[in-house]
C-alpha cells in the first residue's frame, strides 16, 4: 500500500471532454522535439498532461487518431484503473514500447491535475508537504567532435551552473581535464543500458576507469555493468545512479546492488501510484532521490519541478528551465535553485 496514493485516491473527478495540442522546438541535442499534452475538462476545469513520447511518427499517429473516450464519473484511482483498458495507441502500436508509460503518465498526469482542480487543492495540500526551492543541475552533450564550448558559454552567462554529462568514447584525456577543470560537474550519465536509441553509448572500461579517477565525488549514471566494467565500481557503488531501467519498485529492486541514488523521471513510471510507491520505497531504504527530464516543452517541465520542490529538492535536479535546452542559452534564465512554487491549486508551479 502506498499512504501517497491513498491521498490522491478518492478525489472525485468528472471529464466531459478531451483535447490535444502539440508542441515541435529544436534542442541543443541536434533534435526536433515533440510533444502532445493532453486536456481533460470537467465541471468548469481543465488539467494537463504531457506526452513525452521521443518519436515524432507517434504523436504523427495520435494527431489523426480520433479523441479518446475518457469521460465519465470517477474517483482518481478508479479513472487510473480504467485507463489501464484504453488502448491509448488506437491507430498503430507506437515505434517503442517505452512510449506507453509516457503517453498514460501523460493522461493520468492530467487526470490529477483536474481532479485536484475540480476539489479546489494542490498536490502539496493533499500530500500535507511544503513546496521548497529546488535545485537543478543544466544537462547537456559536448557535440561532435567534444568541446567544452558550450559548457563554457552557460557558465560565461551563469557562473553557479552546475551540469549533468553525457561522456562517450570520444572524450579525449584533454576533453576529460577540461571538463573537469571547470568543477560544476555533478552527474555523468554513461548512457549504457539503453537500447535502439541515438543515444546508446557501448561501455568503454578505459573511459569509465579515467572518469573514475577523475571525478571522484561525480554520481555516475547508468554505467553498463560488465566483467570488464564492474570491478572499476567496487568500493565506488554508492556514486552509482540508475535512470532507464527505473519504472517502479520491482525494477528497483532488480539492480545488481541496492542503489544509493535514483533519477525519477516520473513518465518512466506511467503510474502516480507506481512513482509514489517508489518514492516511499527510496525513503525507506536512505535512498538519494532527483528528478530526471525528457526535454518536455510544456506542462510536463511544470510537474517534474513540483515533484522535486515536494520530495527531492536538495538533488542535482536535471530538471532545469527549458530555456537551458535551447540550442543557443539565451541570457535572463532562472537560476539555481528556484524558488519554492506556491502550488497554489492542481499541479500548477505558481
Amino acid at each position: 500500500m502506498s499512504q501517497l496514493f491513498d491521498a490522491v485516491a478518492d478525489l472525485p473527478l468528472v471529464i466531459d471532454s478531451t483535447e490535444r495540442t502539440r508542441r515541435d522546438r529544436d534542442t541543443s541535442s541536434d533534435f526536433v522535439r515533440t510533444t502532445t499534452t493532453f486536456h481533460l475538462s470537467g465541471a468548469g476545469e481543465t488539467g494537463r498532461g504531457e506526452d513525452v513520447t521521443y518519436d515524432t511518427e507517434d504523436h504523427d499517429a495520435l494527431a489523426d487518431a480520433p479523441s479518446l473516450d475518457l469521460t465519465g464519473e470517477y474517483t482518481f484511482a478508479s479513472f487510473s484503473a480504467h485507463l489501464a483498458d484504453v488502448d491509448l495507441f488506437p491507430t498503430k502500436p507506437p515505434e517503442r514500447e517505452t512510449a506507453r508509460p509516457y503517453r498514460r503518465w501523460a493522461i493520468e498526469s492530467a487526470a490529477l491535475d483536474l481532479a485536484l482542480r475540480q476539489n479546489d487543492q494542490s498536490l502539496a495540500d493533499v500530500l500535507d508537504r511544503e513546496p521548497s526551492s529546488v535545485r537543478f543541475v543544466v544537462s547537456t552533450r559536448l557535440g561532435d567532435p567534444p568541446t567544452t564550448d558550450r559548457i563554457e558559454s552557460i557558465l560565461d552567462a551563469y557562473p553557479d551552473a552546475e551540469f549533468k554529462l553525457d561522456p562517450t568514447p570520444a572524450w579525449t584525456d584533454d576533453v576529460v581535464d577540461a571538463v573537469a577543470a571547470t568543477e560544476a560537474v555533478r552527474i555523468l550519465d554513461l548512457k549504457g543500458l539503453y537500447e535502439g536509441t541515438e543515444v546508446d553509448t557501448d561501455p568503454d572500461p578505459g573511459l569509465y576507469r579515467r572518469l573514475l579517477s577523475t571525478f571522484p565525488e561525480a554520481v555516475f549514471e547508468d554505467p553498463a555493468l560488465t566483467p570488464e566494467t564492474r570491478p572499476l565500481f567496487d568500493g565506488a557503488e554508492g556514486q552509482v545512479s540508475w535512470d532507464y531501467p527505473i519504472t517502479g519498485v520491482e525494477s528497483v529492486e532488480a539492480r545488481p546492488f541496492e542503489p544509493a541514488w535514483l533519477n525519477i523521471k516520473p513518465s518512466r513510471f506511467g503510474t502516480v501510484r507506481s512513482l509514489f510507491a517508489t518514492i516511499e520505497w527510496a525513503a525507506a531504504h536512505d535512498v538519494t532521490l532527483y528528478g530526471g527530464g525528457q526535454f518536455e516543452l510544456g506542462v510536463g517541465r511544470d510537474h517534474i519541478q513540483l515533484l522535486a520542490s515536494l520530495f527531492y529538492p536538495d538533488g542535482p535536479n536535471d530538471v532545469a528551465p527549458g530555456g537551458y535546452n535551447d540550442p543557443e542559452v539565451a541570457g535572463g534564465l532562472p537560476t539555481s535553485p528556484l524558488a519554492a512554487p506556491e502550488n497554489s491549486v492542481g499541479l500548477s508551479w505558481e
